[in-house]
């Protein structure tokens, strides 16, 4: 994850730029009025801080590299309800840091056969830069499995006791049953209500502060990506008896691995239904009327997606010069399609693998380093008129 880990030393290197190491940058702003040549420094810094860091719809998102303390004071772009939890619970704001991370990588393996991987910028505080200021099924895509991620992470981190306002969930209590008979719950039921709540309380906030559209489908596709975690919980028991006999059981709740909350939203994206704003500017309906409507399970977008073919700063494209790919696919890894039939160069290098494994008594594998040339394929990039027409 490029954007993610240089953030910390971006935001430092701005403040240290702005004037001696003696200046210390405080949240006061009666500074400002003091005299002097110091007061008068240290007021420009923050006026240039605050103009060179981009309002990101979602600045959220890059909490998994700073500390909540500099998140709640500095970050602009929290509205004051996010501010406000951001401040009485720390503790979860470094559950949502380390979950942000998770839900990132996620959003990479889904797309990395796709032109556009899911890329974050190196040096960018929007962390995927303009490509989502289209509200396009990527954007769709982002804010469903960021929501889900967010969810996750606060569910999994009271399970865990983690956080001070939440544990197991106190709903999972004494005998229920099953199509296999009854039970008793016990152990530690994943509070996933709790979760949601939060992760509505949070990163709906700054959507209610306006009516547009683009607000109306950011917060249709993060209830998609809240419910998603949801659908994959499942009941987990142990058994108690003689010889293994299952005449008694202790069951809980638990969540799925993340994948399958993934896989789910990227079957989602597939299917995501283009919408327009009612007329009463209350609701989404369809933009097609030949097509369904949108359930409040499908993620919904208003503006189609760029190719993603070649680099255009505007869009936020990156391009898919020098991207990998897969010579004998016809799928969106293949070269034909990954490189937009601009062609691709080929490179025989040397690969060392493990092989001839065998299994040792007792209790390891050992295996050989085997060497392996194989050939890897890469994109062209794209003839200078081309890359002109889009910068």
């Amino acid at each position: 994850m490029l954007g993610l880990n240089r953030i910390v030393s971006i935001r430092a290197a701005h403040i240290r730029s702005c004037g001696s190491p003696g200046i210390r940058l405080s949240s006061r702003s009666s500074s400002c009025q003091n005299p002097g040549a110091t007061s008068r420094i240290y007021c420009a810094c923050m006026l240039l801080l605050l103009l060179v860091t981009p309002r990101a719809d979602s600045s959220w998102w890059y909490i998994g590299a700073l500390g909540a303390r500099v998140i709640c004071d500095n970050i602009p772009g929290l509205v004051n309800k996010q501010r406000q939890l951001c401040q009485r619970h720390p503790d979860i704001m470094q559950a949502i840091g380390e979950g942000t991370k998770e839900w990132i990588r996620e959003c990479q393996h889904q797309f990395r056969h796709h032109r556009w991987n899911c890329s974050t910028l190196d040096r960018d505080h929007t962390v995927f830069g303009r490509v989502l200021l289209r509200s396009s099924r990527e954007a769709a895509f982002v804010y469903a499995i960021s929501s889900a991620g967010v969810v996750y992470a606060l569910t999994r981190a009271c399970s865990q006791g983690e956080l001070k306002t939440c544990n197991c969930d106190p709903q999972k209590r004494g005998r229920a049953s099953d199509n296999r008979g009854e039970f008793d719950w016990g152990g530690c039921s994943d509070n996933i209500n709790y979760g949601i709540k939060f992760a509505k309380a949070f990163i709906d906030a700054k959507e209610r502060t306006v009516r547009d559209a683009r607000a109306r489908m950011n917060l249709h596709n993060n209830r998609c990506g809240r419910t998603a975690v949801k659908r994959f919980m499942k009941l987990e028991c142990k058994c108690h008896g003689v010889s293994g006999s299952c005449t008694l059981r202790t069951c809980w709740m638990a969540m799925s691995d993340f994948r399958k909350t993934g896989d789910y939203l990227r079957r989602k994206y597939n299917g995501a239904i283009e919408v327009t704003m009612n007329q009463d500017g209350m609701g989404l309906g369809v933009a097609n009327k030949a097509f369904r409507k949108a359930t409040k399970n499908d993620l919904v977008y208003f503006e189609n997606s760029p190719d993603y073919c070649l680099q255009d700063k505007a869009a936020g494209s990156l391009g898919t010069a020098g991207r990998v790919c897969n010579k004998t696919s016809r799928g969106t890894d293949g070269c034909e399609v990954m490189c937009c039939g601009r062609g691709y160069d080929t490179m025989r290098v040397t690969q060392i693998t493990k092989c001839e494994c065998k299994f040792k008594w007792c209790c390891a594998v050992e295996c050989k380093d085997c060497e392996e040339v194989v050939d890897i394929h890469t994109c062209k990039a794209p003839k200078r008129a081309d890359w002109l027409d889009q910068t």
